[in-house]
């Protein structure tokens, strides 16, 4: 039981990987997931996430198997 966490553009230097693999267990929510991942700090505002290709919010739930992405904010003109 597994979720895939993924990387993108800074954050991907930031978090010195472009992915990692968590055991599914105790994760609830993309807010669980980040978490996880970050030495326990609360998911920056500023960040984007998804859950399988879907854009999500902080409270979204994850489940066995799941696709989490974490980007910053794109900007443009």
């Amino acid at each position: 039981m597994s979720i895939r966490v993924r990387y993108f553009a800074s954050l991907r230097e930031k978090m010195g990987r472009v992915e990692e693999t968590l055991a599914a267990e105790g994760l609830e929510t993309v807010s669980d997931v980040w978490k996880a991942v970050s030495e326990g700090r609360p998911l920056p505002e500023q960040i984007l996430c998804a859950v399988n290709m879907d854009y999500a919010t902080p409270e979204s739930l994850v489940a066995d198997g799941d696709e989490v992405a974490f980007f910053p904010p794109v900007t443009g003109g």
